[in-house]
């Protein structure tokens, strides 16, 4: 096939010997199989901000440390030089969370760098060493579900105590290999001590997981892993290894009015572009 131009001089420079063919195009990139040596690899080609589809981004940046103060200076100014910073920072921000979360134990792709806005990381393989399938493609037992959904918490759990919070998690950015999910699609992950929607994100993550995998064992659909989750991390209770219950006592203080109108329209947004993603999907297959 055509080499597409972003890669290019990914050849030149011998990171990558060959483009194989296209795996996917998303909201923010298109990832392509390549070969490098005699590995097979993903290459991310980030699309440019004006052509993604990814709307919340200052709410994702939030939070975000940038040492160089000139360069903040710029991003807070929206020059072109800043923009261009901006999107190197959010680029890196996806291969700086993988090499944090692989290391907390989190089951994510093994990254190998970001050269130019595409990183290269591992290809994460089926049974059979195919490209594995995104979740929201594979139909499973309820004992499946409850075994799948318990590994995607143990794995969010470690994130938040890495400091982070996924931020757009769901069951198109988790994938199944032959040992269960991989957690995918990083550059949104936010500080969660530093960015004030984190509370709410991790709600939303853990919320769309098990709504998922509710749908082949409802049994989840009572749970209340998110808060109880949050209450621990609130506490400095967390524990990568902590044993959750799935239950929680609401606060019976009166309701923050103005933090659950909040919350409706996060959760309505996140419904219209739910929806895009699956006439994305549709439109791929």
């Amino acid at each position: 096939m055509k080499t597409p131009k972003r890669i290019q001089p990914l050849i030149d420079d011998g990171l990558v010997d060959e483009v194989i063919r296209p795996l996917m195009s998303g909201k923010e990139a298109a990832v392509y199989l390549v070969r490098c040596g005699e590995e097979i690899r993903c290459a991310k080609v980030y699309k440019e901000a004006s052509k993604r589809s990814f709307k919340q981004a200052v709410q994702y940046r939030e939070g975000r440390k940038v040492r160089n103060s000139r360069r903040a200076r710029a991003m807070d100014k929206g020059s072109k030089f800043g923009r261009k910073e901006q999107e190197e920072t959010w680029q890196n921000a996806e291969v700086d969370a993988l090499y944090r979360l692989a290391d907390a134990g989190v089951r994510v792709p093994k990254p190998y760098g970001c050269f130019d806005g595409v990183l290269l990381m591992e290809l994460v393989t089926d049974n059979e060493g195919g490209v594995a399938p995104r979740l929201n493609d594979v139909a499973m037992s309820a004992e499946q579900a409850r075994e799948d959904h318990a590994a995607v918490i143990r794995d969010v759990v470690r994130m938040l105590c890495a400091g982070l919070v996924h931020g757009d998690l769901s069951e198109f950015n988790v994938l199944v290999d032959a040992y269960g999910p991989v957690i995918i699609d990083l550059p949104q992950a936010v500080d969660a001590a530093a960015n004030n929607h984190a509370k709410w994100m991790l709600e939303r993550d853990v919320n769309n997981m098990t709504e998922y995998y509710g749908q082949y064992a409802p049994d989840l659909l009572g749970s209340q892993y998110a808060k109880e989750i949050w209450a621990l991390f609130e506490e400095g209770e967390l524990l990568p290894d902590v044993e959750l219950t799935g239950l929680f006592e609401g606060d019976t203080e009166a309701a923050d009015v103005d933090a659950v109108l909040e919350e409706i329209k996060a959760a309505f947004a996140e419904e219209q572009e739910r929806q895009q993603r699956v006439r994305e999907a549709e439109e791929l297959d």
